[in-house]
């Protein structure tokens, strides 16, 4: 049996706590050891990329009692903060980072960037959940090509989400963060309050309080606040619900890595309008080259969001053809054992 030790930021199971990142790890963790690896899970608490002064001693006790030459797969949360523990150890055992938000690609600033740089260049492979990411790691941190891999995150098959007749359900899963862009969905939604619709926004309302209260207040100054609701985060059958409910998955985002929301809505049929940064045009697209199920945007700009919500609130023909090409894009998604066999063939080489 081959064997992997995986670093993963403690809490990876918490409901109040749901990412991308978190249900990425929890369930390539699971495939792998469906595929018949050893998985030794070690969670490591603080506030990573942001650590405490104690965290990287706690990260360097438990790195250093894994045995020499193993495979580590390090969630990169945890692994750009901390070079200082990691590079000396990457003599001795074989260090794969799994890379998915880095840090110099949003809004961490110089130092952190050149921290995970310096980690990543150390490391024996990294992995990315999109081609975009791993473009993006070659080019600016100069990783030879052959170290960068990508494993698309999977889908859970889901029911086709039944849709309304005026498909003003909208829907929004995000934690609820500037890098998210929430703020131009509100700017967007006000400057189409005369047509009808409903956002309902699904996503952590903790990670940055006084940038909620902002929206909410902004939401009420623009007169749509009673038309947008925050739910908190949601998962399980309370998000299964959501999507449900839903017309239409609207994502404003600066950055992003992948879109696993992406994925998540067209697997239930439901279409997309995003914006056109990072891997959200992969997820939406895909390989399978057939019609786009739903509409790209540029960031930080509410009159483009505007306009395309416009165009589907007030073109039925419009949203039947979206609708149509979501459900077609449904049929090209592939589940979680996917991502593993594509994790295990990385660890596989190291092993």
């Amino acid at each position: 049996m081959t064997e992997v030790h995986f670093v993963v930021p403690e809490g990876i199971d918490d409901p109040d706590r749901p990412s991308g990142g978190n249900v990425y790890d929890r369930r390539v963790s699971c495939e792998l050891a469906a595929l018949g690896w050893l998985v030794h899970e070690h969670a490591v608490p603080g506030l990573w990329p942001t650590p405490a002064p104690d965290d990287p001693a706690v990260l360097r006790d438990v790195v250093s009692a894994i045995p020499d030459g193993a495979v580590v797969l390090l969630d990169g949360l945890i692994a750009s903060a901390a070079p200082e523990v990691l590079v000396p150890e990457a003599r001795r055992l074989s260090l794969v980072i799994l890379a998915h938000m880095p840090l110099g690609d949003g809004l961490s600033g110089e130092a952190a960037a050149r921290r995970e740089a310096t980690v990543m260049s150390a490391a024996a492979a990294v992995v990315t959940p999109g081609e975009s990411t791993r473009r993006w790691l070659v080019e600016e941190y100069s990783l030879h090509p052959d170290r960068v891999h990508v494993a698309e995150p999977g889908v859970d098959a889901a029911d086709i989400a039944p849709g309304t007749a005026t498909g003003g359900e909208l829907l929004c899963v995000a934690a609820v963060t500037p890098n998210k862009g929430h703020e131009v969905l509100l700017a967007a939604l006000a400057k189409i309050q005369h047509l009808g619709w409903q956002c309902t926004c699904v996503g952590s309302l903790s990670r940055d309080a006084g940038f909620v209260d902002r929206l909410q207040s902004q939401a009420r100054a623009d007169g749509i606040g009673g038309r947008v609701r925050f739910t908190g985060p949601l998962t399980g059958p309370a998000l299964d619900a959501a999507y449900a409910g839903g017309d239409l998955l609207v994502l404003a985002s600066r950055s992003e890595s992948y879109g696993m929301v992406v994925t998540e809505a067209l697997a239930r049929g439901l279409p997309v309008v995003v914006t056109s940064v990072g891997g959200l045009p992969q997820a939406l697209d895909g390989e399978s080259g057939g019609a786009r199920p739903g509409l790209l945007v540029p960031p930080d700009a509410p009159a483009a969001l505007a306009e395309a919500l416009s165009a589907w609130l007030g073109d039925v023909e419009l949203r039947r053809r979206l609708r149509r090409a979501a459900e077609q894009r449904r049929d090209t998604l592939f589940g979680w054992s996917v991502t593993a066999e594509r994790m295990s063939r990385v660890l596989a080489g190291l092993a």
